[in-house]
């Protein structure tokens, strides 16, 4: 009873992707499944870019990249100031963590931010959640261009192994369902939205399958051997130092800018939360699944951290609009 309270204190998604995480490291897919997990990752990651193109209003994309004195400080700080925080943080770690796992501190720095999560505490805080909603969405589709090559770019001589086939699985998983949603909002956009219970729960089981599946890689690969406790103890400090930066950057960035209030509250939730959503899917199109499962371990910790921090935040903030 003690751990069911425990584990409803936490976000659903987080709920699933504990749960793949337990389930991949007690039954991992081995040997000639792994193929046919694969392609069933593949296909989750599918749906649910297909998904997001079906129920992001092409109106709200143009409207957002109107918006350029938010959307421009915004997307340069998600991928070249975080993006830059997290080369150093790499270059730090990389003589202390597993190769692959502080590879993902600078993978996690180059991500969008969330897209429901910002929305949602920018909306609690007392934030513009127009403002929000747009411009994490757009951040978002950006994020599927700028974050592949942005990573091979500023990883230099690391093996990342990101080539032309890499980009060509982007474009045919990624980007194709996302541009077929969009063409199909006619038809299916209004039911899509309509079905947000539903609709969410998908979202959330295909990230937990891209997890699960590049769990089981890297456990069939020794993850729990290869990453010990002092590990652990080094990464949990350097995405603590990664949040300060971000929500401390993000706010003070927007100061310096001089944002309304509202918009501040929008520009620091946008600006510092980090995307499971798309890193998942990214690092599972872009590495075989047990590098792309030491590489998400950085995100899947500041994933979880930035949902502790923010609703506190949030409410803080809220409080002292009043």
């Amino acid at each position: 009873m003690a751990i069911t309270r425990i584990l409803s204190a936490f976000d659903p998604l987080v709920r699933l992707l504990l749960l793949a995480i337990l389930l991949a490291s007690v039954v991992p897919v081995m040997g000639e499944d792994r193929a046919i997990a694969r392609t069933i990752s593949d296909c989750a990651i599918f749906l649910l870019f297909l998904l997001n193109g079906l129920r992001l209003p092409r109106q709200q994309v143009v409207a957002g990249i109107g918006n350029w004195r938010f959307l421009l400080p915004l997307g340069l700080w998600c991928f070249l100031g975080m993006g830059a925080a997290g080369w150093v943080l790499w270059r730090l770690g990389v003589s202390i963590l597993p190769e692959q796992v502080a590879l993902g501190l600078l993978f996690l720095g180059i991500l969008p931010s969330t897209v429901q999560s910002a929305t949602s505490y920018s909306s609690l805080g007392g934030g513009n959640v127009a403002v929000s909603v747009v411009a994490a969405a757009v951040i978002n589709v950006a994020g599927v261009f700028v974050t592949a090559p942005l990573l091979a770019l500023l990883a230099g001589t690391a093996d990342v192994g990101i080539d032309m086939g890499g980009l060509r699985r982007i474009a045919i998983i990624l980007l194709l369902p996302f541009a077929l949603g969009q063409l199909a909002q006619g038809w299916a956009g209004e039911w899509v939205r309509e079905r947000k219970s539903l609709v969410g729960w998908a979202d959330k089981t295909c990230i937990a399958i891209a997890v699960y599946v590049a769990f089981s890689g890297a456990v069939e690969q020794g993850l729990w051997t290869q990453v010990s406790g002092a590990d652990w103890a080094v990464l949990l400090a350097l995405v603590v130092v990664f949040l300060a930066l971000g929500f401390g950057g993000s706010w003070l960035l927007s100061g310096v800018l001089g944002l309304a209030r509202a918009e501040r509250i929008s520009f620091l939730f946008a600006g510092a939360q980090k995307s499971i959503a798309l890193g998942a899917p990214l690092a599972s199109v872009l590495f075989p699944p047990a590098v792309a499962g030491l590489l998400l371990l950085p995100v899947l910790v500041y994933h979880l951290l930035q949902l502790v921090l923010s609703a506190p935040l949030a409410n803080r903030l809220n409080r002292q609009s009043d």
